[in-house]
């Protein structure tokens, strides 16, 4: 409850924030995009801008050598960059950035993050920066993005920029990652065991694993929230939707029907989830002495906490590793949810012209270089948003290793290249964050707890979800 009192005062900052904040160059109408000015951008004005992320010191070190060749195009612009700790903390430190006026350039981001900042209409929309064909100082080099740099954006990523109900562009795809099925390759040939493609042939392989491990469990899946949303995606049987500023279609017949058939796989011991086992699954899926699991749904972006050889003294492989696509609900509409990292351009009262055309020109260069996607690629395990990264020589070299030991992490990009038609992101609203919060807690509460009546109990736990997020 504290949470979501702290939520409301947020917002209520924020809303009373926004009349304070007019775009440079554009109308205070978050659906209006920015306006690019006739003077274009100034390559002699000296332009500071700030940049506001999640990285470590590793992929940091990637950002400072591209910073530098960024520069030897644009000398003028003055980068300073900041990690800001986890995506909660971002998320946090920019909301209070926002209402205070001290806001980034850009930013790291999720859809939801953006849909709070547009509360106070701080975020630079960005259609008319793309499609803008206004050259820059005397160069041949456009502000805007050309046919081909479109063109070459994976679709999917490039129009998660789209997901806030009125087709406009807020964000630009940095990388990417999705949820993959790791499995106990090892254990599986041993066993004669058939990787899973479908729901159905994964309970199935659950119960012939339970049988060889009674003490097992045989699935992990990390993100109870991404489970729900997943299979209501699959199946099409209504989550949320952006229209009319935010509505709640979760609370539906055919999710308490599979959340029940969860429930029941659940206390037959199948599987378990990240909140329900106290820690990450991927640690019962690399144990090799105590119980464990031989299947474990996580994000493709941590491969290398699947890596066998973690629960090793010397570093060998326990096990060789498969990667497979998640089961489906129907093969002829394959979804898998797509995460990872956005670029936004925030602006503020103070925030010049200048400082959004710098801002942008930061964000196209790291979208669309070929050797930094593959570079940030190759060093985070995310995936890049580009497919001319292949032609990156080293990265295509890192990817013919792909394997299930030492490059257990090439061998993940590469299956979640090979999927990207099947990505799916839930829409943004004011709102959506906390529905997400909600399906995690129901799925939570509905699978473990103690009762005599299963239909009452998924009934309220729906019912209580709804009137959290309509709170």
């Amino acid at each position: 409850m504290l949470k979501r009192i702290l939520a409301t005062v947020l917002t209520l900052i924020m809303v009373l924030g926004m009349f304070a904040i007019t775009g440079c160059g554009e109308s205070t109408n978050s659906t209006n995009a920015y306006v690019v000015p006739e003077t274009g951008f100034n390559m002699d004005e000296p332009v500071e801008i700030t940049f506001t992320h999640t990285m470590g010191a590793k992929l940091q070190g990637v950002l400072d050598t591209y910073i530098a060749e960024f520069n030897k195009l644009y000398p003028n612009i003055t980068i300073t960059h900041q990690s800001a700790g986890g995506w909660g903390d971002i998320n946090g430190q920019i909301n209070t950035e926002i209402a205070g006026g001290t806001q980034p350039n850009i930013a790291y981001c999720y859809p939801d993050h953006v849909a709070m900042y547009n509360i106070a209409k701080s975020v630079v929309v960005l259609d008319n920066l793309i499609a803008s064909d206004m050259k820059i100082g005397d160069t041949d080099e456009i502000i805007g993005l050309t046919d081909a740099q479109k063109a070459d954006f994976i679709e999917s990523y490039y129009n998660e920029g789209k997901v806030y109900g009125d087709d406009m562009m807020y964000t630009m795809p940095l990388n990417k990652s999705t949820e993959v099925l790791y499995y106990d390759k090892t254990f599986f040939d041993a066993n004669g065991l058939k990787v899973p493609t479908s729901w159905d042939e994964l309970w199935d392989v659950c119960k012939k694993i339970k049988e060889i491990d009674p003490d097992c469990y045989p699935l992990g899946y990390d993100a109870e929230d991404n489970w729900f949303i997943t299979l209501c995606e699959q199946m099409e049987t209504g989550y949320t939707s952006a229209k009319d500023g935010g509505q709640y279609l979760f609370n539906n017949d055919a999710n308490k029907k599979f959340v029940k058939e969860l429930r029941e796989y659940y206390q037959k011991g199948y599987f378990t989830t990240q909140e329900l086992y106290g820690s990450y699954t991927s640690n019962l899926f690399v144990e090799t002495t105590d119980t464990r699991c031989y299947m474990c749904v996580g994000s493709s972006g941590g491969a290398s906490y699947q890596m066998s050889n973690n629960d090793t003294t010397d570093g060998s492989f326990a096990f060789e590793v498969g990667v497979a696509p998640i089961p489906q609900a129907n093969q002829n509409n394959r979804k898998v949810i797509s995460q990872g990292p956005s670029l936004c351009i925030l602006k503020g009262s103070n925030t010049t012209d200048q400082q959004i055309l710098a801002s942008w020109l930061f964000v196209k260069f790291l979208t669309t270089s070929i050797d930094f996607q593959a570079e940030f690629s190759m060093a985070s395990g995310y995936m890049p948003v580009i497919k001319s990264a292949k032609e990156n020589e080293n990265y295509a070299a890192w990817l013919a290793k792909a394997n299930g030991k030492e490059y257990l992490v090439a061998k993940c990009v590469q299956v979640g290249l090979d999927n990207e038609k099947d990505y799916f992101v839930s829409e943004a609203f004011n709102g959506s964050s906390t529905a997400r919060e909600q399906v995690g807690s129901l799925m939570l509460k509905c699978l473990s707890a103690e009762t005599d009546n299963v239909d009452k109990l998924i009934n309220e736990a729906f019912e209580d979800a709804i009137a959290e997020c309509e709170y």
